[in-house]
């Protein structure tokens, strides 16, 4: 399998010079399984650099596009992917959705003609919406992904899928689960609150198993733990946390994800340092990048 990044930071977007080398588009990965078979993660503002990509390579376009959950950050590409208005295209979306409103609403409703010239409807692609509705797998095309609600403000699921002997681990927006803050935060689902607190050990060993020994673990390290303390209930992780899920897990290879928009390249660079030493003084076994707009790696 071979990933690209198309965005790699957290909650805006980030044009500018000092955001130059890890780029500042928001969440969308490419992935490609072995017989080229497409698979989106999130349709943040990388989104559209992708959907150019195809574009100009001239490629028609049958994908699955899995959503983590509908933030602004996670969805704002949607309407600028190019491949969505050609006929002949198809396209799978799956995500989270909330008693109140449909999967296929909340998609539209950002493109309700108050927001945008364009309309969901006038699409020309085929588009087909699952929604996920609790946790659980799927098959997209020939993977098996399973989804697992993560500890993040409404409905976020994380991806795990697994194909040809191979396991990519997608927690793009995850918070330490704390049992005591917890209780304070009301931004929360208590459905997954409930997921979270029926361990009578560390709650976080749901998201220790779901990462298990994956090959490849792209995780949120939104924050420094000096930052994380004036953040608690925002929804993201600290890096010493994200290393913390990949030793205990027993993953291959991290990379630190959704970076803050207030981290410019020097920052993200000082904060990579710093994980490496931590892995050299912890004695953990796995590699450790930050995500890079623009990347490819090979699964």
């Amino acid at each position: 399998m071979k990933l690209t990044f198309w965005g790699v930071r957290g909650s805006i977007p980030t044009p500018g010079k000092h955001t130059v080398r890890y780029g500042g588009n928001t969440p969308s990965l490419e992935l490609r399984l072995d017989d080229d078979k497409l698979i989106i993660f999130d349709a943040g503002t990388g989104i559209r650099n992708l959907g150019d990509f195809l574009i100009n390579n001239g490629e028609s376009v049958k994908a699955f596009l899995m959503i983590t959950h509908p933030h602004w950050d996670h969805i704002q590409g949607f309407p600028f992917f190019k491949p969505a208005f050609i006929s002949g295209n198809e396209l799978t979306i799956v995500g989270t959705e909330r008693p109140e409103k449909s999967l296929s609403e909340i998609i539209a409703e950002q493109m309700n003609r108050i927001y945008f010239p364009v309309q969901l409807h006038d699409l020309k692609a085929k588009i087909k919406f699952v929604p996920i509705r609790e946790e659980g797998e799927m098959k997209v095309f020939e993977s098996n992904v399973k989804m697992m609600y993560v500890n993040h403000p409404g409905f976020t699921v994380g991806y795990r899928l697994e194909y040809n002997g191979k396991t990519l681990v997608y927690v793009s927006d995850n918070e330490p689960f704390d049992r005591a803050a917890s209780a304070s935060l009301t931004n929360f689902e208590t459905i997954v609150k409930e997921k979270f607190t029926t361990n009578d050990g560390d709650p976080n060993q749901r998201i220790f198993d779901f990462c298990q020994d994956a090959d490849v673990l792209i995780h949120d390290a939104t924050y420094t733990p000096e930052e994380y303390i004036d953040r608690v209930g925002w929804g993201h992780s600290h890096y010493l946390f994200t290393l913390r899920v990949a030793a205990e897990a027993n993953i291959k290879r991290l990379y630190l994800f959704h970076h803050d928009q207030n981290h410019s390249d020097e920052k993200v660079d000082e904060i990579l340092k710093k994980c490496k030493k931590e892995l050299i003084s912890r004695g953990y076994k796995f590699e450790c990048e930050a995500a890079i707009e623009n990347g490819t790696i090979t699964i």
